[in-house]
C-alpha cells in the first residue's frame, strides 16, 4: 500500500507555515482533489474540473473552550501552499459519500451557515478508501468530542467503518505516535484522545456486546455473512406465513360483523325516507308563514310611513309660517332701547328660519318644492329689509352720539384743568346694540363694513379732539426753564447753568400723556374688536381693565364669539378699522415730543425709555395699531435725539477753524457734564441710543482735537497731552460704569502717553543733544553689518559682532570718536549737568498751561533721561573703559536733589 499523504511531514510543515499566526494546531492534513458538482438533467451530480487541494483539520483552544476548523489550502503559481477557505466544524450538518462514483472515494460536506444553498457543494476525492475513512473518522470524532453531536452521514455503513477502524487501529496509533514525537505536546494529547474515542463514537460498548451476543448465538464468524443473511430471510418468511394463517382463522368473526353492519344500513335508509317526508311538510308550512308575515309587514309599513309623512308636513308648515309679530318687527319696528328685546328675538327667529330651510337642516327633496322656494325668497326679503333699516339707524346713532359729546366743552380739557377722557357712558350706549350687531353679522356679513367705517370715523373725531385739547393744556400747564442747546460751546461756567436746570417735568408730562391715552386707545381697540364682531383675541379678557383692575359693567359686552372660522380675514379687516379709528392721532403725541425737545433735547433719552416700556407691554392683536403708534413715537424721539447729536458734533467741528486755539478745548470738560446727565436720563437702560451718541461725539472730538493740534507743530504734543489729560480726568468716574466710554477712555489714555513721550524726548534731546548724538555714532558703527548677512542678528551675535568691530577697527581711533573727542563731549555735556536739568524743568514748566500736569510729566522726564543715561554709561564702559564718566547712582542722586 502506498504511503498516505496524511503521514507526509513535509506537507504538514507547509500547512503550518501557511496558517502561521492563527494560533491553530493541525491534527491531520491530507491531499485531495476538488471537483465542483453540477446538477444535470438526470438529477445526479457530475464531476467537473478537478483541482488539487489540501484539507487540514485544525483545533484552537481558548481557555476551556475548543474550536474546530476545516481549512482548505491551495497551491499558488509557485507551488507554495496558501489558505483558500475556512469552515467551522460546528456548522457541519451533513457528510455524504457519492454512491454513483465507482471508487467510493468521493464525498461532500454540507454546512448550515452557507449564504447560498442553491449552489452544489464541492466534491472532495481521496486517493483511496483508507484516506477517505481516515479524514472522515477524524472529522466525526472531533464533532463528537468538541460539540457533543454527529453530523448526518449518508452513503456509508457505520458497521463497515467500525470494522475498518478495528483493522487499521494499530497503524493509526503508530502513525500518530510518530507524529507526536515531532509536534508540540498539546497536539500529541489531542491526537491520542482521538485514537481512544475512534470506536466508541460510532458503536457504543453496549451495542457491541449485544452484537457479539447475537453473533455468538449462531456458530458463524464474520466471514459467513451471506449464510447469516440467508437464514434471517428464511425466518422472516416463516413469521409472515404465521401472520397470514392467524388472519384466516378469524374469518367467522369477520362474517358476523359484516352481517350486523348490513342490518344497521337498512335501518338508516328507512330513517332517511321518514326524514325526507317530514322535511317536505315543514317546508310547506314555512312558506305559508312567510306569506302571512310579508302581508302584515307591508300594512305596518304603510301605517308608519303615513304617520311620519303627516309629522314632516306639520313641521314643514311650521317652518313656512311667519309669525305676525316678528314680521311687523322686522319690517317696520323701532330700534329704541325698550324695543331691542323684540328686535333681538325677531333676529333670532329669522336666523333660525333661514338656517332651517337650508340643507342639511332641511331634506334636499323639500328644497325643490315651490312652497319652500317661495318661503325662502320671502325670508330673504325680510332679511334685506331689516339689515338695511338697522344699518341706517346705527350709522345715524354713532354720529349723533359723538356729536353730542363734541358739543359739550366741559367734556374736554380746558385752561387750568386737565381732564381725563371718560368713555364709559359712550360704551354703555353702544353696548345696547352689541347683540344686534352680532345678529346682523350672522344675517349679512357685508353690512358690517360700512358700519365699522361709520363708527371709526365718528370716534376718530372724538379721540383726536381729546388728544389735542389734552396735549395743549399739558404743555401750557408745565413750567420748565429752557435748557441750553449749545452744550459743547461757550465758557466752562455755562455747564453749571445746564446742570442746575431741572427738566424732569418734561418726562412727567410725556408719561402723563402716555398713561392717559395709551390705555384709552388700547381699550378702544379692544372694544372695537368685540363690539364690531371681529373674531380675534382681545387685549384683555372681558371684565378686566388695561391696568389689571376690574372693569365696570359698562365695559363688559357679555358677547360670546359666534363664529371663529374667518379669524385671519377678520384680523386684516380689524387692522384696517383700527387705522381708521386712530388715523392722525400721532400728530398730537409728536407735538408733545417736539415741545420737550425744544426745552431740553436730552429728555429724548428718558422719553425713548418710557416709549420702549409701553411698547413692550402691548402684545395683543387688538392693540396692533397702538404698537405702530408707539413705534412711530420711538422713531420720532430717536430722530430728534440724533438731530441734537448732529448739532453737538457741528459745534465741536467749529473748533477746527479756530487756528489760535490754545490750552484745553471747551468741549472736553463739557462733554463729561453732558455724559453724566445722559446717564442720569438713561437710568442704565436705552443703551443703544446713548452708546451711539457717545461713539459719534467722542469720535468727532478726537478727530477735531488732532486737526486743531496740527495747526501749530511746535505746540502739537503739549496741546494733545493737555486735552487728553483733561478728557481722562473729567470722564474718570463715568467711564468706570459705562463700557462704551471705557473704550474711548483707554484710547485717550494711549494717545496721552504717546504725546507725553514725544514731548519729553524732545526736551531731553534739546538739552543733551551732543551727548546722545555721540552715542548714536558709536552705535551705528558697532552694529554695521556686512552685505552678505541678511537676517537680523540675535543678542549674542550682536555682542560678538561688537567685540569683533572693537578688535578689528578700533572705534576709539576713528575720526571724531577718539578719546580726546569723547572727553570734550563729556565736558561740554555734563560739566553743568545740574543747570541743564534745571533748564529742562523750567522749559517743561513754561510749555504747560495746566500746571497740575507738571509733577507727573517731570517724573516721566527724569525716568526717560535715566534710561538713556544708563545706555550711555554701558556704551562708554565697553568702548572707552579707561575713561571716567559720572555713574548712574550719582546722576540719580543729582536728579533726586533737584
Amino acid at each position: 500500500m502506498a504511503k498516505s499523504s496524511a503521514d507526509d511531514e513535509e506537507l504538514r510543515r507547509a500547512c503550518r507555515a501557511a496558517i502561521e499566526g492563527s494560533k491553530q494546531k493541525i491534527m491531520i492534513s491530507i491531499r485531495v482533489a476538488k471537483r465542483r458538482g453540477i446538477w444535470g438533467k438526470s438529477g445526479k451530480l457530475a464531476s467537473y474540473m478537478a483541482k488539487p487541494r489540501v484539507l487540514a483539520l485544525c483545533l484552537k483552544s481558548e481557555g476551556h473552550k475548543t474550536q474546530a476548523f476545516l481549512r482548505v489550502l491551495k497551491y499558488s503559481s509557485g507551488g507554495v501552499i496558501e489558505p483558500a477557505k475556512l469552515y467551522k466544524l460546528k456548522h457541519l450538518s451533513r457528510v455524504e459519500v457519492i454512491t454513483n462514483e465507482p471508487s467510493g472515494c468521493t464525498f461532500t460536506m454540507g454546512f448550515d451557515n452557507l449564504s447560498s444553498q442553491s449552489v452544489a457543494p464541492p466534491q472532495w476525492t481521496m486517493r483511496n478508501i483508507d484516506d477517505r475513512n481516515r479524514i472522515l473518522f477524524c472529522i466525526l470524532n472531533v464533532c463528537k468530542e468538541a460539540f457533543g453531536r454527529l453530523p448526518k452521514v449518508v452513503g456509508i455503513d457505520v458497521v463497515e467503518m467500525a470494522l475498518w477502524a478495528k483493522e487499521n487501529k494499530p497503524s493509526v496509533i503508530t502513525q500518530k505516535n510518530q507524529q507526536a514525537g515531532h509536534g508540540p505536546v498539546s497536539t500529541r494529547v489531542a491526537e491520542s484522545d482521538l485514537k481512544v474515542t475512534l470506536e466508541k463514537d460510532l458503536i457504543s460498548t453496549a451495542e457491541e456486546d449485544d452484537m457479539e451476543a447475537l453473533l455468538g448465538s449462531y456458530v458463524m464468524g464474520i466471514g459467513e455473512a451471506e449464510a447469516f443473511s440467508a437464514r434471517l430471510k428464511r425466518e422472516l418468511l416463516a413469521l409472515e406465513a404465521a401472520n397470514v394463517h392467524a388472519m384466516l382463522e378469524s374469518e367467522p368473526l369477520v362474517e358476523e360483523v359484516l352481517q350486523g353492519l348490513e342490518a344497521a344500513t337498512h335501518c338508516v335508509d328507512d330513517m332517511d325516507e321518514w326524514l325526507g317526508t317530514f322535511n317536505v311538510k315543514l317546508r310547506h308550512i314555512r312558506e305559508d308563514i312567510e306569506s302571512i308575515e310579508t302581508r302584515n309587514n307591508k300594512l305596518e309599513m304603510h301605517s308608519v310611513n303615513n304617520k311620519a309623512l303627516i309629522q314632516e308636513l306639520d313641521k314643514l308648515l311650521e317652518r313656512l309660517c311667519v309669525p305676525s309679530e316678528y314680521a311687523t318687527c322686522l319690517t317696520g319696528g323701532k330700534f329704541d332701547e325698550t324695543r331691542m328685546t323684540q328686535n333681538i328675538e325677531a333676529c333670532e327667529w329669522l336666523t333660525g328660519a333661514l338656517r332651517g330651510l337650508k340643507v342639511p337642516n332641511l331634506d334636499s327633496t323639500y328644497g325643490n318644492m315651490r312652497a319652500v322656494k317661495e318661503k325662502r325668497a320671502e325670508l330673504e326679503k325680510l332679511k334685506a329689509t331689516f339689515v338695511r333699516r338697522a344699518s341706517g339707524f346705527l350709522k345715524k346713532y354713532f354720529a349723533n352720539l359723538v356729536d353730542s359729546m363734541m358739543s359739550d366743552k366741559n367734556y374736554f380739557s380746558q385752561r387750568g384743568q386737565l381732564k381725563q377722557p371718560d368713555h364709559a357712558d359712550l360704551r354703555y350706549k353702544c353696548r345696547i346694540y352689541a347683540h344686534l350687531l352680532q345678529h346682523l353679522k350672522s344675517l349679512d356679513k357685508n353690512c358690517l363694513l360700512p358700519l365699522r367705517k361709520a363708527y371709526c370715523s365718528s370716534l376718530n373725531l372724538l379721540l383726536r379732539r381729546e388728544a389735542r385739547e389734552f396735549a395743549n393744556e399739558l404743555r401750557a400747564s408745565t413750567k420748565v426753564s429752557i435748557s441750553p442747546t449749545t452744550w459743547l460751546e461757550g465758557s466752562p461756567g455755562g455747564n453749571q447753568i445746564g446742570n442746575s436746570t431741572d427738566t424732569s417735568a418734561l418726562s412727567d408730562a410725556y408719561i402723563k400723556m402716555l398713561t392717559i391715552f395709551i390705555p384709552l386707545l388700547v381699550d378702544e381697540s379692544s372694544f372695537l374688536a368685540h363690539f364690531m364682531c371681529f373674531e380675534v383675541p382681545a387685549l384683555v379678557p372681558p371684565g378686566v381693565g388695561a391696568n389689571g383692575n376690574k372693569r365696570g359693567s359698562n365695559d363688559d359686552l357679555g358677547i360670546m364669539n359666534m363664529d371663529s372660522n374667518d379669524s385671519k380675514a377678520d384680523l386684516q379687516s380689524l387692522n384696517e378699522s383700527l387705522q381708521d379709528l386712530l388715523d392722525g392721532i400721532h400728530e398730537d403725541f409728536y407735538a408733545v415730543v417736539d415741545w420737550a425737545y425744544k426745552i431740553d433735547p436730552l429728555r429724548c433719552i428718558s422719553m425713548h425709555l418710557i416709549t420702549e416700556r409701553y411698547l413692550s407691554g402691548q402684545q395683543a392683536d387688538a392693540a396692533g395699531f397702538v404698537r405702530v403708534l408707539l413705534g412711530y413715537l420711538a422713531s420720532k424721539i430717536s430722530l430728534q435725539f440724533n438731530r441734537f447729536v448732529d448739532e453737538a458734533c457741528h459745534q465741536i467741528e467749529r473748533n477746527e477753524h479756530n487756528v489760535r486755539q490754545m490750552g484745553i478745548l471747551p468741549y472736553i470738560p463739557r462733554f463729561a457734564t453732558l455724559a453724566i446727565r445722559m446717564e442720569q436720563y438713561a437710568q442704565g437702560q436705552s443703551r443703544d441710543l446713548v452708546d451711539q451718541a457717545y461713539t459719534k461725539l467722542v469720535s468727532i472730538m478726537f478727530v477735531t482735537l488732532e486737526k486743531v493740534a496740527q495747526t501749530d507743530p511746535k505746540t502739537y504734543d503739549i496741546f494733545l497731552l493737555e486735552n487728553y489729560a483733561a478728557f481722562l480726568n473729567s470722564l474718570y468716574d463715568v467711564a468706570n460704569f459705562v463700557p462704551t466710554l471705557a473704550k474711548f477712555y483707554q484710547q485717550a489714555s494711549g494717545a496721552y502717553e504717546q504725546a507725553c513721550m514725544r514731548h519729553i524726548n524732545m526736551l531731553i534731546h534739546s538739552q543733551f543733544e551732543r551727548l546722545f548724538q555721540f552715542a548714536r555714532k558709536i552705535e551705528d558703527l558697532m552694529f554695521t553689518v556686512s552685505p552678505e548677512e541678511t537676517s537680523p542678528p540675535s543678542i549674542r551675535q550682536m555682542n560678538d559682532l561688537a567685540d569683533c568691530v572693537l578688535e578689528n577697527f578700533q572705534i576709539q581711533f576713528q575720526l571724531g570718536l577718539s578719546k580726546m573727542e569723547f572727553r570734550k563731549m563729556l565736558k561740554s555735556s555734563l560739566s553743568g549737568v545740574d543747570k541743564s536739568i534745571a533748564a529742562m524743568h523750567k522749559k517743561l514748566q513754561k510749555s504747560l498751561t495746566s500746571q497740575e500736569l507738571l509733577p507727573s510729566l517731570w517724573e516721566m522726564c527724569k525716568k526717560a533721561f535715566m534710561d538713556k543715561y544708563v545706555g550711555i554709561t554701558q556704551l562708554a564702559a565697553r568702548i572707552y573703559p579707561t575713561e571716567s564718566i559720572p555713574s548712574v547712582s550719582e546722576m540719580r542722586n543729582l536728579l533726586a536733589s533737584l
